[in-house]
């Protein structure tokens, strides 16, 4: 069966589409707005297309990104499997602090930058209720990885930590976020692509910059915030329709531990 990677230029795209070609899988890697896209047939689409750090500032693209492509895709119904990136963002602000797949979801649709977080829904109900079964939808929390460029917080924070050991970071020790390693998000794209409905793809469980931190200090670095914020931590997104397809996220202190002494190696 073929494989399309949509997003494929993308953090999480570019990641799985070189994983799918080490196995194989010879994935095609279409560049945005290629006609070819609703031409042929695209066998198992993992839709990774996007936007994070921008959304606000770029509406019209996000909602392109996160809702009119697959509705595309979708409408011409080449594929066999359909695998939606979304993410457990679309938690923030319920009361709840634990949650699952199920845990039903509420937006402002007055507040402006929901339009993240209402644009990836109707991704998912695209994926879930108009793909004939075939669909099915990958939330995922926060990514990270050392390499070169890698967005977000904590790789940031692993990319300093190869040219100093003295680290100031605007942020705060009280921050807690669920983390999960990219290459573990790879590993649980490709498993749900066997299954159906939503998967957290998460760790399960929220860590502290003061813990992380403690990981950096352990190993000869030394790390300071600038901030002292404790704002209420998001909910916690359960884990456990991904661990039934055999996933788990490596801990996050144990994939730093290992990187910085990677760096000491």
């Amino acid at each position: 069966m073929s494989v399309t990677v949509v997003g494929a230029r993308g953090f999480v795209g570019g990641r799985l589409a070189q994983r799918l070609a080490a196995e194989g899988a010879a994935p095609w890697t279409p560049a945005k707005g290629d006609p070819d896209l609703l031409k042929r047939d695209l066998g198992v689409v993992y839709y990774c297309a996007g936007l994070t750090a921008d959304y606000d500032r770029r509406p019209f693209d996000t909602v392109e990104a996160h809702a009119s492509l697959v509705s595309e895709i979708i409408r011409a119904g080449r594929f066999e499997r359909l695998v939606y990136c979304s993410s457990t963002r679309l938690y923030d602000g319920l009361p709840q602090s634990e949650v699952d797949e199920a845990t039903p979801l509420v937006f402002d649709p007055a507040d402006p930058r929901r339009v993240y977080d209402l644009s990836k829904a109707l991704g998912e109900n695209l994926a879930l209720a108009r793909a004939g079964g075939r669909g099915a939808v990958a939330r995922l929390s926060n990514v990270y990885d050392g390499g070169d460029g890698a967005p977000g917080f904590l790789s940031e924070w692993l990319i300093a930590a190869r040219t100093s050991r003295e680290l100031v970071l605007a942020s705060s020790p009280h921050i807690r976020r669920d983390y999960i390693h990219l290459d573990d998000v790879v590993s649980a794209l490709i498993a749900i692509a066997g299954g159906a409905g939503i998967y957290n793809v998460a760790a399960g469980r929220l860590t502290s910059n003061a813990e992380i931190a403690a990981v950096f200090e352990a190993e000869g670095w030394s790390v300071r915030f600038t901030g002292e914020a404790d704002p209420p931590p998001p909910p916690n997104a359960s884990a456990v329709r991904l661990a039934g397809l055999g996933v788990r996220a490596r801990p996050v202190e144990d994939v730093v531990r290992d990187c910085l002494r990677g760096l000491k190696a």
